[in-house]
């Protein structure tokens, strides 16, 4: 399946830190830069930047806010061409903390938008992009937009909108096969001037099909996290990614080496991945938000009374 035109996006540490506050600590991700580095992967995406007026630094780690010095720390002394990416919220960032590029070690800020609030994706991201930044939009929760929305909002971004990529984000892992052939097609027939990226969650164990199922169809911006870790569910698993893209550029042996040194003995610690709960989430489309509660309850295996309360959440 080799396209060189293909890039792949690492948000292990930005997704994964959904799951624990962000909390990583440096030598951790010190470690997964420096596999990312080493393994050829196009871009890191570090963590979020976020406003600390509405955040609070007691609360979140540092991968919440994303401070250029600490940044800085990460990368310093490691030769790579993995460029570093972080991720804006629509209405939570202070643009004014953000530097121009020319002064900050960040190269791309993907603006994450739901579909209704595009004219304020469209704001952040053509300002980014003045300051020198790769932009893209990531269109969140997309299994639940209306397609007259989704169709004036991508008019809309292609008309008005400096982004280089434009992202189906299967926020809620309820995409199958079918609804990414016809989605990546739609945004495809739509922007004429622009890439079409994938992010997709596990919740259902289809984010790796969906991924390639964009891929076949022309998409050539690949989100994925280092053995999937990612909220709930988690994520497209990179190590398989890489193993089917077939691209040269990409090494799999040093993401080998830091699952076995760092994603293993995290795995104890921190559940990330495919369980019954975030799975009937995912059948129904619903945010995994009730089965991340069921998981920090007396009631975490009770599968059967989840799926219940789900059905009747449903018809009500």
């Amino acid at each position: 399946m080799f396209r060189e035109k293909i890039k792949v996006l690492d948000c292990t540490i930005r997704d994964g830190g959904l799951m624990n506050n962000h909390q990583f600590d440096d030598r951790f991700v010190r470690a997964v830069y420096k596999a990312l580095s080493e393994a050829g992967v196009d871009y890191m995406e570090i963590g979020y930047k976020n406003s600390k007026k509405l955040f609070s630094p007691d609360k979140f780690g540092k991968w919440k806010f994303c401070d250029d010095n600490d940044i800085l720390k990460i990368i310093d002394g490691i030769e790579s061409n993995t460029k570093i990416s972080i991720m804006v919220d629509v209405d939570r960032v202070d643009i004014d903390d953000v530097k121009p590029a020319g002064e900050s070690p960040v190269s791309m800020i993907r603006v994450a938008s739901y579909v209704q609030d595009i004219d304020k994706a469209i704001f952040l991201v053509n300002h980014f992009a003045e300051k020198g930044y790769e932009t893209t939009v990531n269109i969140m929760a997309i299994s639940r937009a209306l397609d007259n929305e989704l169709n004036e909002a991508l008019h809309q971004l292609e008309e008005e909108c400096k982004a280089q990529v434009i992202y189906i984000v299967d926020s809620f892992g309820a995409l199958y096969q079918e609804t990414t052939e016809f989605l990546v097609k739609k945004f495809k027939s739509i922007l004429k001037t622009k890439e079409v990226g994938m992010h997709a969650h596990n919740n259902q164990q289809l984010a790796f099909c969906n991924t390639i199922e964009a891929i076949i169809h022309n998409a050539n911006f690949m989100d994925a996290t280092i053995y999937g870790i990612g909220r709930a569910a988690g994520n497209c698993p990179l190590e398989l990614l890489i193993g089917f893209l077939k691209n040269p550029k990409f090494d799999i042996r040093p993401i080998l080496d830091v699952i076995s040194n760092e994603f293993i003995p995290l795995s104890s610690q921190l559940e990330s991945g495919y369980i019954i709960p975030y799975a009937i989430s995912g059948m129904f489309n619903e945010h995994p938000k009730a089965a991340m509660a069921l998981r920090q309850s007396d009631k975490k295996e009770n599968y059967r009374e989840f799926y219940e309360s789900i059905v009747s959440a449903s018809m009500d």
